[in-house]
């Protein structure tokens, strides 16, 4: 007998796959300053890129349904002397449809798996802003989610174990 039918027997379902769906895509917020067409930087300058990385997520009002966010803070300076060529935030959220996903295993898979379906296309609008911009399309190296995951979960571990004293 197969473990299909050993399921339907003995009144018991087998475990459903996680099915997840993208619904929707945008841009919450964005903001560039083009510091350097204000202030006049030279234009052959050598740029230092810093991008800092933040994700959240929340449940939606409609049934499985949830929203995930990438916040991104971009600042380009000048290596030589740290003046600022370019700043850009953006918050680029995702809408999607979760199904058979066990609730301990839902807050990784919010910000991990979810991120990783929209990175693609926020990746493309930071490229063309910077473009748009008078700058070199800023092309992002790929973002290891389950690092970043993992980093925080240690971070808040270690805040909040109590310190003893020596």
């Amino acid at each position: 007998m197969m473990a299909e039918e050993e399921a339907k027997t003995d009144g018991t379902q087998p475990p459903q796959a996680p099915q997840m769906r993208v619904l929707g895509q945008f841009i919450r917020d964005m903001s560039f300053e083009n510091i350097m067409a204000q202030k006049g930087a030279p234009a052959d300058a050598t740029p230092d890129v810093q991008v800092q990385v933040n994700l959240d997520a929340k449940k939606r009002t409609t049934e499985n349904q949830y929203e995930s966010t990438i916040k991104l803070a971009v600042t380009s300076k000048v290596k030589d002397n740290d003046a600022t060529l370019f700043v850009l935030e953006i918050e680029y959220s995702g809408i999607f449809h979760i199904e058979n996903v066990p609730e301990d295993q839902l807050h990784p898979f919010l910000l991990i798996e979810c991120p990783r379906m929209i990175f693609p296309f926020l990746r493309r609008i930071v490229s063309d802003v910077t473009r748009d911009g008078g700058f070199p399309p800023l092309n992002l190296e790929n973002i290891d989610f389950l690092s970043l995951y993992r980093n925080e979960i240690a971070r808040r571990q270690a805040s909040e174990t109590p310190k003893m004293d020596a």
